[in-house]
């Protein structure tokens, strides 16, 4: 095996939103924005077999 790929960073920045869809009724809504990790990291392993180890660091 060779390493095809090391970066650190946040992979997928989250967000919450509470929208009110009518008057008394809240929805919370939730999207997720890829970050440019995370396309860094799929062009680096498109169309080969890979084994993914993920560390969670410590901030």
């Amino acid at each position: 095996m060779k390493e095809l790929f090391s970066a650190e960073g946040v992979f997928i920045e989250y967000s919450e939103k509470e929208v009110e869809i009518r008057p008394g009724d809240k929805l919370v809504h939730r999207s997720e924005t890829p970050t440019e990790l995370w396309w860094k990291l799929k062009e680096a392993v498109k169309g080969k077999k890979v084994r993914v180890v993920v560390y969670e660091v410590e901030e």
